[in-house]
This record gives C-alpha cells, sequence and structure tokens, in this order.
C-alpha cells in the first residue's frame, strides 16, 4: 500500500525522527478514514481536490485547530509528492489545495530585567548539585538559543572550550556552532565538575546533562525545571523551554544584531522564519514608546 511505502521511505531514505513517522502515520490514518466514510473502496490514489479539501473543512468541523489541520494537510501533501515521483498517480490531487489560515501568535519571551531577576533566583550553591544543573540549564537555553532536544542531546565532546563554542545537532541532523560567553563558559565547568563528583555516568551516552540516575535528563525533567524557574519571575502562561530560546533572539535584535546572524545561531533554515521576531521587537517599542513618551496618550483635537 502507497501509505505505508511512504512511511518507510521517511524512516529510511529521508531520516525523518520516529516522532514525526508517527505524526504522519496518525494524519494518514484519519485521511483513509475520512475516505472510508465516503467510499469503503476508495484509496488515495484515486482521490481528488475537493475530497482533500472536504477532509480540511471536516477536520476544522470536528473542532481541529487550524495549526493542527495545517499539520495533517502537509503530511497528506508530502504523500502525494511521493506518489508522484513513484509514478503511481500521474497527478498531484493535494497541489493548491490550501489549510485555513494560522493566527500568528508573536512568540512569548522574557524581558531582559525578568532574564536577570531569574538568574538572580537561583544562586550557586556548591552543596546542592540540582540547583547548579538547573542554573546551569537555564542559562545554556538562554545564551545559545538552544531547543529542548538540542539541549537533550547535547554531549560532553560538543563544548569546545578553548574554542569558545558549542556544536548543536539540530533538527534533521544539522549541525551549526554557537559561540559560548565567558558565563556561561565558567557555569558548565563548574557543574561538569561537580556533575562527575555526585552523579557518575550510568551509560557511556557521555550526555551533558545527568538527572539524579546519572542517565540523560528526559525532555520532562526538563520542561519541569525551566517552568518551576520561570515561575518565579513571570506570570504569563506560557513557561516552557522555548521561551528561553525567544527571549535569546529577541535579546540579540534589541541589542543591534544582524537577522541574518539570528538566523544561522537559531538554525532556521528560513530566513521568513526568524523574521517573526522583528515584530517581537517592534512591538516591545511600541509598548516602550506608550508607556514613555509624555504625547503618546490620544490628545487629537476634537471640534466643540
Amino acid at each position: 500500500m502507497i501509505v505505508e511505502d511512504f512511511l518507510r521511505y521517511m524512516e529510511a531514505e529521508k531520516d525523518a525522527s520516529p516522532q514525526t513517522v508517527v505524526t504522519y502515520r496518525a494524519a494518514l490514518a484519519d485521511y483513509i478514514a475520512f475516505l472510508g466514510k465516503i467510499d469503503d473502496s476508495l484509496a488515495p490514489e484515486d482521490a481528488d481536490s475537493d475530497i482533500i479539501r472536504d477532509w480540511v473543512e471536516d477536520m476544522m468541523d470536528r473542532g481541529y485547530k487550524a495549526t493542527n489541520t495545517c499539520k495533517k494537510l502537509s503530511a497528506v501533501r508530502s504523500l502525494y509528492k511521493y506518489a508522484l515521483r513513484k509514478g503511481v498517480i500521474k497527478r498531484d490531487p493535494a497541489h493548491g489545495v490550501n489549510g485555513p489560515k494560522k493566527q500568528k501568535n508573536l512568540p512569548v519571551f522574557l524581558k531582559e530585567q525578568e532574564a536577570d531577576r531569574l538568574f538572580d533566583s537561583i544562586p550557586w550553591d556548591y552543596d546542592d548539585i540540582n540547583d547548579v544543573r538547573t542554573r546551569t540549564l537555564l542559562l545554556l537555553l538562554y545564551s545559545t538559543g538552544m531547543r529542548r532536544a538540542e539541549v537533550i542531546g547535547l554531549r560532553d565532546k560538543d563544548i569546545d572550550f578553548a574554542g569558545g563554542y558549542v556544536k548543536v545537532t539540530g533538527k534533521r541532523r544539522k549541525q551549526r556552532v554557537v559561540p559560548l560567553g565567558a558565563e556561561i563558559a565558567d557555569a558548565l565547568n563548574v557543574y561538569m565538575e561537580m556533575r562527575d563528583m555526585a552523579t557518575p555516568a550510568a551509560d557511556d551516552t557521555g550526555a551533558l546533562f545527568r538527572n539524579a540516575k546519572g542517565t540523560p535528563m528526559t525532555a520532562a525533567q526538563v520542561y519541569s525545571a525551566v517552568k518551576k524557574s520561570l515561575s518565579l519571575v513571570t506570570s504569563q502562561k506560557k513557561r516552557s523551554p522555548h521561551v528561553l530560546r525567544h527571549s535569546f533572539a529577541t535579546a540579540l535584535l534589541n541589542n543591534g544584531a544582524k537577522l541574518g546572524s539570528v538566523q544561522k545561531l537559531l538554525g532556521h533554515e528560513s530566513l521568513d522564519t526568524t523574521q517573526i521576531y522583528t515584530h517581537v521587537t517592534f512591538e516591545e517599542l511600541k509598548r516602550t514608546y506608550s508607556d514613555a513618551h509624555p504625547r503618546a496618550e490620544d490628545k487629537r483635537l476634537t471640534k466643540s
């Protein structure tokens, strides 16, 4: 069946992550179930553009958000591109089918003074490896803009203290190099020394961040540590590691960094993805203007 062939291709040849394959499988299962409601003998190869549009509409009727609907549609688009290359179909029925417009939400980030309060709230307690690990983790996220998965995947060998950089393995295993400032380099040195004494490695992965068992920190453990710490300095609902990534990018642009440089540091393939941070900085400028300028209030003349 074309769907199973496609998923094997994604896993073996495209080197897609297990999570991506799971997500695509779920999306395609939903699509095939919809085809079955129309006609239990209807295969993906037999569908046309109108059927795909009906499926998109059906998802919206079932309460799917625009973002989730577009993700599922993306999986179906990829399936048909694969089928077209393999000669299973002669034309791509998904071509020209658009998903619902997604509302663009500006990234949530910490202001610089909030970031300062964050690190001041977690003192260096040389008797507590947990505090040292948490502070180092937060500082690394904020100082490099790494994603949670990238931090979890870091190994000791990825840190080059002499060169002053960290080698990061990002999405689709693409690598980039991010500079390490003096503060985070010092923090990493202290943490790694304490870690080796307090939590010897339980395996040979060489993971940089280990939990109390000596195994690599899990995604849930990283999320929990960040959320708990951010709760000390902000009331905003979103308190994930990605907030620190957004804060990293926003701080750079607010202090004069070029957009292209920020793109490379974040590991974005497209400059369009990085472009959203210019909107964030402009919104911050507007708020500053409204709060600080004496003529920012509505003083328009009205006819008497």
